[in-house]
């Protein structure tokens, strides 16, 4: 094969590869932009622990489904499924759970302006984890993506209660936060021991669900399911929107790209959050918001010009 035949295949591939990283970030963010909606429709008669535990059940046997049909093996070695443990623990089982709780005591808009801060703090996680400098730009468009949030979600902050349980609800959340760091880092070593992602992603979506099961267990939580139109429809939509076909398209593209540009998707979600919160619950946008808009979009525009992190 001549050299111009190998370059013209490079560069097909590299064109190919840039068109799946934005239609994973676009999937990611309309995903996650609409379960934070979707989450308030599964508060009040379920306790929020027994409904992530729901979620995350049904998405793991959906995963192992979707495997199997691929005829994708679903066995993993010792180290592919410690680091599968340690992201349903840190990411399915301790974020979720608190996201939940959190968004009983603090608006969806708060929620959504301390999780734009994981893709800054993802940076300094893998910096601390692997070693990994990441560039100027990369921190560059972090910050340009808590800033965009705090403007585009300036009205809710202001006329926000920061009551007890509010400051309470920031706390979880940004714990929330943390958690979700490390979940990113455990799924960084399952792909360095070489796992699957469906395969992987389905045992650590079991792991998370089996461990709230168990501290529901423990504490004596009842468990009790909601038969309505809105809970079954928002559960299968957390499920297999916001859960399975959300998180393979994320981790392809922490893979391909990096945690960096992947996490960024946190400052981008709550952009979809905005347009559903106008569509449901008549919210209404000022110049600030239009600004936010502005910064969190030229951020993730800095992070698809940065290298791969």
């Amino acid at each position: 094969m001549s050299s111009a035949n190998v370059s013209g295949s490079s560069a097909a591939s590299a064109v190919s590869s840039q068109w799946l990283d934005l239609v994973a970030i676009i999937v990611c963010t309309l995903a996650w932009g609409t379960t934070w909606y979707a989450i308030t429709l599964q508060l009040g008669v379920v306790d929020p622990v027994i409904s992530v535990v729901y979620r995350f059940t049904l998405a793991a046997v959906l995963l192992f489904a979707w495997c199997l049909l691929r005829r994708e093996s679903l066995m993993l070695t010792r180290a592919q499924h410690v680091a599968a443990f340690g992201v349903g623990l840190s990411t399915f089982a301790i974020n979720y759970a608190l996201v939940y709780i959190a968004e009983q005591w603090v608006t969806s808009a708060v929620v959504a302006i301390v999780f734009a801060a994981m893709a800054f703090m993802n940076l300094i996680g893998f910096r601390i984890a692997f070693g990994q400098r990441a560039s100027m730009l990369a921190w560059l468009a972090a910050l340009l993506g808590i800033a965009g949030i705090c403007l585009l979600s300036w009205d809710e902050v202001m006329s926000a209660n920061f009551d007890t349980l509010a400051m309470t609800g920031i706390g979880l959340t940004l714990l929330g936060v943390a958690a979700s760091v490390v979940g990113n880092i455990y799924a960084r070593r399952g792909e360095i021991a070489g796992s699957t992602i469906a395969a992987s992603t389905g045992w650590a979506m079991a792991y998370g669900a089996g461990i709230l099961a168990l501290y529901a267990l423990v504490t004596g939580k009842p468990w009790a399911f909601e038969f309505t139109a809105e809970y079954l429809l928002s559960l299968l939509h957390l499920s297999l929107i916001g859960s399975v076909i959300a998180f393979l398209m994320y981790y392809g593209l922490a893979r391909r790209r990096g945690y960096a540009l992947a996490s960024y998707i946190s400052a981008l979600a709550p952009l979809v959050a905005m347009v559903v919160s106008t569509m449901f619950e008549g919210k209404s946008w000022g110049v600030l918001a239009l600004g936010g808009v502005a910064l969190v979009l030229f951020g993730q525009f800095l992070l698809l010009r940065s290298k791969r992190t």
